[in-house]
């Protein structure tokens, strides 16, 4: 099979660590932009819209997660599958999981912008989204739902190129369209004070950049991951199989992010001030989580191409130096984050109360977020080597079940009534949900060991 030596990464010889490097570094530049589409949002409406527009922009972030992780995790099964195919050297199965996956992120992106657009304000009432920021939250919610299908795009479209190696150019292309996002902020609210609107704006003009960029790079391609507009189709072999991995997956996503957003419903009952506050924390731990996130997106994708090899005495030590790389980095830029908690939340909002409501955030879960990386990746390796439901149900239960008790229960006395209290359910779920998920990885190498002896 035809490869783009400039671009794309041999995973299945050679040294590990330094391709496990080259490949999460550009990423984590990549998700860290990303993030950026949504904090310059926050800083610009924070700073020259006020308070209200800061909580009603950031009172949507559980939301837009809950209503996208379903479709995101499906762009996980293309992963997996154009990986698996593409370390196999099976070029027509390939292409056909491309095709297939790219047309599923069309429908996906519409399917999206029905739902934001009309369900908007509805939803964000049964989220208890505060009264006063409630016009503004819908209004921002329902023009970020616009750029959907874009977003399915790009994300379905950067999922594939991950799967051969290539995380250089959609950082390529990010760069330019946050950089477009950034100033269109500037414009939009400083210039013509279209508030929220503006910030929304914005962001789905970025995003419809970056989708385009990084269709036009699938389309130059050549080789099995080579796009052509006139094979789009449900290829019906690999939308099953993508579903059989990518749907557990995105229910995963869907139960975290319902989770999340009691949580948010919760958050949101201590009033505006702590909204705010819990906005701009969670996006600056939005940037931790992210670094982490580029090893388990990098588990799953080396981890499929040495099984689709047949190179299964590689899977040990990927999982090995995986961990290893994200607990470091969970550890260093969680920390570094508490440290330097009160400046990088003033550059969010100039309100003493709204930085001490979102340094309570990060106390608790900036310190400890190394956790959090260590338990995506082993659901990168299990889900890499296609065990996607036993990681699924182990999430459930050991995170978001643990978390719902402890909202529903201890959470509702009035001893327990407190924003520290509610913080500290994440870092004792994912105590809990490491060390099943251990236990789990364990049990299926042991398995595949013994299938390969008989």
């Amino acid at each position: 099979m035809k490869r783009t030596k400039k671009y794309e990464i041999d995973m299945c010889n050679g040294p590990i660590l330094p391709k496990l490097l080259a490949f999460t570094i550009p990423l984590m530049c990549s998700s860290i932009l990303q993030l950026l589409f949504n904090a310059a949002d926050i800083i610009v409406v924070g700073k020259f819209a006020g308070d209200d527009a800061l909580a009603a922009v950031g009172s949507n972030t559980a939301l837009i997660n809950l209503l996208t992780n379903f479709f995101l995790g499906l762009s996980i099964g293309a992963n997996v599958l154009v990986a698996r195919f593409y370390g196999a050297k099976e070029e027509k199965e390939t292409s056909e999981t491309v095709h297939t996956a790219m047309l599923l992120a069309l429908i996906s992106g519409m399917i999206l912008t029905l739902i934001g657009c009309f369900g908007a304000r509805q939803i964000l009432i049964w989220m208890q989204t505060p009264e006063e920021v409630l016009p503004l939250a819908t209004t921002y919610l329902r023009i970020y739902f616009l750029g959907m299908t874009a977003m399915m795009v790009y994300n379905f479209g950067s999922a594939i190129l991950r799967a051969i190696g290539d995380t250089k150019r959609p950082l390529y292309y990010l760069s330019f369209a946050g950089i477009v996002n950034f100033l269109l902020n500037l414009l939009f609210v400083i210039v013509f004070r279209m508030s929220v609107a503006g910030v929304g704006l914005a962001t789905v003009i970025s995003q419809c950049i970056s989708a385009v960029l990084i269709l036009r790079c699938m389309m130059k391609d050549n080789g099995a991951t080579k796009l052509y507009l006139r094979k789009l189709r449900i290829y019906k072999k690999r939308f099953v199989k993508i579903i059989q991995i990518g749907l557990p997956a995105s229910f995963q996503g869907i139960i975290f992010s319902i989770s999340n957003v009691i949580i948010q419903a919760s958050v949101n009952s201590f009033g505006r001030i702590v909204v705010a506050g819990n906005s701009a924390a969670q996006n600056i731990e939005g940037f931790v989580y992210v670094s982490m996130n580029a090893f388990h997106q990098a588990t799953i994708s080396f981890t499929s191409q040495n099984v689709g090899a047949g190179k299964l005495d590689r899977i040990n030590k990927i999982f090995i130096w995986a961990e290893t790389c994200v607990f470091v980095a969970g550890f260093a830029l969680g920390n570094l984050a508490a440290l330097f908690g009160r400046p990088l939340l003033s550059i969010f909002t100039q309100s003493a109360a709204v930085e001490d409501a979102g340094m309570k955030r990060i106390m608790v879960i900036c310190t400890t977020y190394a956790l959090c990386g260590m338990m995506d990746v082993m659901v990168g390796s299990l889900r890499g080597l296609g065990y996607s439901v036993m990681p699924t149900i182990v999430s459930l239960i050991g995170a978001c079940g643990l978390r719902l008790l402890w909202i529903f229960t201890f959470f509702r006395i009035d001893k327990f009534h407190t924003l520290t209290s509610l913080y500290l359910t994440y870092p004792a779920s994912w105590i809990v949900t490491t060390i099943a998920h251990v236990i789990c990885f364990i049990i299926v190498r042991r398995k595949i060991e013994r299938f390969r002896t008989t």
